[in-house]
């Protein structure tokens, strides 16, 4: 069956079905895929076999619990997503996980879908699960709702025992401020209302559960907002750099002028390719590489926008989230907070309230437990670049990841933006270090550097960085590239470590430091407290990232005394990192600093 092909992602509807636990769901899906012809016979066949002790000889749920543990257990576990294709629309339906325990991988189900299928057992009623998952799919934005009123067959296909629930809901799904709701009798087991009609139902005159979802109009919103592309890596060949990543919102087009929302500096699109095609127009979310008229410093977790509209640049903001942590979210925690392409450590600055999934009323709070609502602010230590959620969805969002144990602990929704200063939280006792990386332009010291403070961060220490960069421009505007403002401009950024890593801060400093006589002054100064890392690679290698465009200068006359063409390099002797670049991951690299800065801090904190 060759209309079984998933289409491609512009053209689907994304479809989530939640609910409480046995309700129905896995079965329903199952019936619309085997009714709408969307199962292979093969599969059919399979399930066929595996459901011989099923009472009526086909257990539907089997379509989409397709997960060893899931069968034994009985319970959907997992998401599981399934096409489903009838005449000219196209779905992807995900199942989810109705137990609590399962409300994250529920979440994630909900984050992309764009209609929820929201399935009652008509014996049963609105259960407080239920309620959590119409509150979560109305926080995610799914504005599209159907109340699929299940297991019509258990009450003889009665039309009071429907009335009552749907008196239930609407009294339910008026405070969630959906924007298309329908409630549909069914019998997914009977396959009852679910492709075709019934005549047990004769009082019923609304259209079947497929009727729905081939009416439901999309607006492709994503593709006339403003233009939002999250920048994910950098790609280099012989002559130009290439900017890739997936566009959020909005459409980008050749020649259409850009922001860079980092630096606020302007520039045109001169090609863009997705794939091998090169295109003249791309609309979200197409995957695409940029090519820019303007030579700019634009790494991952930027982000590209319309000047007209730009995104937002804040580093303070309220979010409504879903806790999904084992351990209750207080106030001063720090965890990773990943938002687009960019991850940065955010602080918890106040859990603001609770939400009362039963009444969907707000309460005061002072933290929230596992698979509980709320509102809370957080702070990051460098800016994303967003939107509220209501505004968009795919700047708006943002997940929480737990530093220690890398595991997923929230999923939340930018709801305020705020721009106030935050009040000091006062830090525990640390021991301060000075970690000190050294290496040639383009070797990756800056990278490794930022990811380290934001490890650091996220680990709840103090953390200062100073860059070589910033440092010239603020501390050092009035210093020269001769080898005696070189060697003052090492010279002062040591004397601010120093102090700063006595008073228990971890100051990170990269900088060229050429000269090996200038970073051993500053290890004398701090011998107990200074940690280096040889950040090394090929000349080559860095001439080929060449970030900033020195070595061309360098090479071509414009820029004399750049370290490694005509000015030397003195490598460390005995570092105590060393970061080979053109050989590891960034990520590895980063590994070796954090173990040796705990290996650092616990010697210092055993007086050693």
């Amino acid at each position: 069956m060759s209309h079984l092909d998933a289409p491609s992602i512009e053209k689907l509807l994304n479809v989530v079905a939640v609910g409480s636990v046995d309700d129905g769901k896995s079965t329903l899906i199952g019936r619309l895929l085997l009714d709408s012809g969307s199962v292979y016979d093969d599969q059919v066949a399979n399930v066929r076999e595996l459901s011989k002790a099923h009472p009526r000889n086909l257990d539907l749920a089997l379509i989409t619990d397709g997960l060893r543990d899931e069968r034994e257990q009985g319970i959907t576990i997992d998401v599981a997503y399934r096409y489903c294709n009838a005449g000219h629309t196209h779905f992807r339906v995900a199942d989810v996980p109705g137990h609590e325990e399962y409300t994250r991988n529920m979440a994630t189900g909900a984050s992309t879908a764009d209609v929820c299928l929201l399935v009652a057992d008509v014996t049963k009623g609105l259960l407080s699960q239920t309620r959590r998952h119409a509150a979560i799919t109305s926080l995610f934005g799914i504005r599209h709702v159907a109340l699929v009123v299940n297991k019509m067959d258990l009450v003889d296909f009665k039309e009071e025992e429907f009335l009552r629930l749907r008196r239930e809901f609407g009294r339910l799904a008026s405070s969630l401020g959906y924007g298309c709701v329908e409630i549909i009798p069914v019998s997914a087991l009977e396959g009852d209302n679910v492709v075709a009609k019934t005549e047990r139902m004769g009082w019923y005159e609304g259209p079947t559960l497929m009727e729905f979802l081939e009416s439901v109009q999309i607006q492709r919103s994503r593709a006339i907002q403003a233009l939002r592309l999250p920048i994910q890596l950098t790609l280099r060949d012989s002559q130009c750099r290439w900017y890739g990543g997936q566009i959020a919102s909005g459409t980008l087009t050749k020649d259409q002028q850009l922001k860079v929302m980092s630096s606020g500096m302007l520039t045109r699109v001169s090609r863009i390719v997705a794939g091998v095609e090169e295109m003249v127009e791309a609309t979200a979310p197409r995957s695409v590489a940029v090519l820019l008229q303007a030579h700019l410093d634009i790494g991952r977790g930027d982000m590209l926008v319309d000047p007209r509209h730009p995104a937002t640049s804040l580093t303070r903001f309220h979010a409504i989230v879903v806790w999904l942590g084992a351990l209750p979210l207080k106030p001063q925690d720090k965890y990773f907070l990943k938002h687009t392409s960019n991850v940065v450590c955010a602080q918890v600055v106040d859990v603001i309230s609770r939400l009362d999934v039963t009444t969907l009323e707000k309460a005061p709070a002072d933290a929230l437990e596992l698979n509980e609502i709320g509102e809370i602010e957080l702070e990051t230590h460098k800016p994303i670049f967003c939107d509220c959620y209501g505004e968009n969805r795919a700047t708006g969002s943002i997940i929480l990841v737990n530093a220690t144990e890398n595991n997923t602990v929230a999923a939340g929704m930018i709801s305020t933006l705020s721009m106030e200063p935050t009040n000091a939280v006062k830090c525990p006792d640390q021991a301060g270090l000075l970690v000190w990386f050294t290496g040639l332009s383009g070797a990756g010291k800056t990278t490794i550097c930022q990811i380290t403070q934001t490890e650091l961060l996220a680990r709840g220490l103090r953390v200062e960085c100073l860059d070589g960069d910033i440092v010239r421009t603020e501390l050092s505007k009035d210093l020269d590239f001769s080898k005696k403002g070189r060697d003052e401009n090492v010279r002062r950024v040591g004397v601010i470590g120093d102090l700063l890593s006595r008073n228990g801060v971890i100051v990170l400093a990269a900088l060229v430091s050429p000269y090996r006589s200038g970073r051993d002054e500053i290890r004398q100064r701090c011998p107990d407290r200074f940690l280096e890392v040889f950040v090394n690679a090929p000349l080559s290698i860095c001439e080929e990232r060449d970030t900033k465009g020195l070595y061309k200068r360098a090479r071509s006359g414009q820029l004399v005394g750049l370290t490694g063409i005509d000015d030397p390099y003195e490598p460390p002797l005995s570092p105590e990192v060393r970061c080979e670049t053109d050989q590891e991951s960034i990520r590895q690299s980063v590994n070796k600093v954090l173990s040796m800065i705990e290996v650092k801090l616990e010697k210092l904190a055993a007086g050693l």
